[in-house]
């Protein structure tokens, strides 16, 4: 990849891999973040990196705004991490002001680090943003390895980790392979969505010759469903509507399912792709009515999901017109809107009369 990949909005690549460990092997505090609500991506990729910053012997910490998923603190262990949420972002203020250096991994856009804004703005000269994402905020770090074909942010993670210990994936030691190998397992749907590459594969398989036990990591992270789930799942799929001779499907989910279910946003995770599995359908879609916001009005949020060929449809394009954004095959949107406006900004982005 050359030095500078060209993007229409100057969201770029501007340094590499080696310049980032050289970075990071002459800072003595190094601060890592991801975007709010964290994935396993965004888990693995930042717990995989501290890690390896601490076996150099470089004081390093993981800050999260959750909440996180259930499996989180299995994953994170005994990594120095914190994980802040609303009131209780301040805590982490200090270890902003101290850090040397900050490393922003799966995000590069203001939005999606928006609870920590105060205390980031004015330091792009110390912030490296690592990231597979189609779009972000180039004024947000001056350094930034972006890298939209790269199936998750853990590949980016590797490479790095890599570079710092000067080893192959396959003599990575078995705590940074196990999250990294979490991150491209749950970037990709566990190896059967559209962005999985051979590159993919290869480091996968250079993980496992590490020593991941990868039957456990899915039991870990997919065996784990609360009956909750299935609740909203039977809901969500009663209220889909299809659209557009049945290729496009639309889920929604109000605050009284969540109640009558007894369930929360984290259980909706995959939802859209119950519906890709219908034959023809190329766009699914979940809409939730989130939790209201004191003094901000109502909230819904969007997750779009599609399926790959000749007639793909870049969903991250149709989020972005939403004020959302993310990869081809999936993507999403924060919508400051009730679910009644909402639907009709949603159908109005499909193009759905």
């Amino acid at each position: 990849m050359s030095m500078v990949q060209a993007e229409s909005n100057g969201y770029a690549t501007t340094t590499t891999v080696e310049a980032i460990a050289w970075r990071l092997r002459a800072a003595k505090r190094v601060l890592v973040l991801t975007h709010s609500k964290p994935d396993g991506d965004a888990i693995g990729s930042t717990v995989a990196l501290v890690r390896a910053l601490e076996q150099r012997g470089t004081r390093a910490m993981a800050v999260y705004v959750g909440p996180v998923p259930r499996w989180g603190p299995m994953v994170i262990g005994s990594t120095h991490a914190k994980t802040v949420e609303g009131p209780t972002v301040g805590e982490v203020a200090s270890e902003f002001e101290e850090a040397d250096l900050i490393v922003i991994m799966d995000t590069g856009a203001w939005s999606q680090v928006d609870e920590l804004r105060a205390m980031l703005t004015g330091k792009s000269a110390k912030i490296i943003v690592v990231d597979h994402h189609l779009s972000g905020s180039p004024d947000l770090a001056n350094e930034r390895l972006v890298e939209s074909s790269a199936a998750a942010a853990a590949e980016l993670s590797a490479r790095i980790c890599c570079a710092l210990l000067g080893v192959d994936p396959r003599s990575l030691p078995i705590a940074i392979a196990e999250p990294l190998y979490l991150g491209l397992a749950t970037d990709t749907g566990w190896f059967h969505f559209s962005n999985t590459k051979p590159a993919t594969l290869r480091l996968a398989a250079d993980l496992v010759d590490a020593g991941v036990d990868f039957p456990r990591l899915f039991e870990m992270i997919e065996q784990q469903d609360r009956p909750a789930r299935l609740r909203l799942l039977g809901r969500a799929l009663e209220s889909m509507v299809l659209h557009k001779n049945n290729t496009v499907a639309l889920m929604a989910l109000t605050r009284a399912d969540f109640e009558h279910c007894h369930g929360d946003s984290e259980d909706t995770g995959g939802f859209a792709n119950y519906a890709l599995a219908v034959a023809g359908m190329q766009v699914a879609g979940v809409l939730v009515e989130a939790a209201g916001r004191e003094g901000k009005g109502p909230l819904s949020k969007l997750s779009l999901r599609s399926k790959p060929g000749t007639n793909a449809v870049d969903v991250a394009a149709l989020c972005q017109k939403l004020g959302g954004g993310g990869h081809a095959r999936a993507a999403g949107a924060k919508l400051a809107m009730s679910m009644a406006e909402a639907k009709i900004k949603v159908h109005e982005a499909l193009g759905i009369s």
